[in-house]
């Protein structure tokens, strides 16, 4: 259990802040800017929880939590130094795919089939879970810079998950907007 007496430790003051691994790293590194991320894509999903109720709501709240075993995933660089912690550390792991596909497939079950790319826009919960869905993207897209840039220091299973993530809420959004039938559609060219 995490113990926070103190919120300002004064210690990231200089521009650094330490990795769960107790190393020092700038606050503008890819991998603080990955987990940062991360968080970002937690706190939008606590506005669309604001509309969720029932089973979406708890499928959110279990996605929060996930988001938190993400972000202390990609906070601690070295994956191959893992047993020398001295505990077990906390990485992404396959079943937390597992069941987001199952309930992307449970979803696609029941939308409306898509015919038109559709507009981020809908009801205030869908406009919400897409919102989520692109800063799930822009952490996806950190994580894999961050991979690229530390030859493969990333856990492959915490970008899985965060690609996985943002089709969950593509399909989730469309829930939100009538099983799909209230989708806004994209009519291409429709201004010019």
């Amino acid at each position: 259990m995490v113990v926070l007496n103190k919120i300002y430790t004064r210690t990231g003051d200089t521009g650094e802040t330490s990795l769960s691994d107790m190393s020092r790293t700038p606050k503008y590194a890819t991998r603080v800017e990955a987990y940062g991320t991360v968080d970002e894509v937690n706190a939008t999903l606590g506005l669309a929880r604001l509309h969720a109720e029932g089973e979406v709501d708890a499928a959110l709240s279990r996605i929060q939590n996930d988001l938190f075993d993400l972000g202390a995933d990609l906070s601690r660089p070295n994956l191959d130094k893992d047993d020398e912690a001295g505990y077990p550390v906390l990485r992404t792991v396959p079943s937390q795919i597992e069941r987001l596909e199952a309930e992307i497939d449970a979803m696609t079950s029941v939308l409306e089939p898509l015919r038109s790319f559709i507009l981020p826009a809908g009801t205030p919960l869908s406009a919400h879970l897409h919102m989520g869905r692109t800063v799930a993207r822009r952490a996806e897209r950190l994580a894999v810079a961050l991979n690229a840039e530390e030859s493969g220091d990333v856990n492959p299973t915490a970008i899985k998950y965060l690609n996985r993530l943002s089709d969950w809420l593509f399909c989730a959004a469309r829930m939100a907007n009538d099983d799909g039938k209230a989708d806004v559609l994209w009519v291409p060219g429709a201004n010019r």
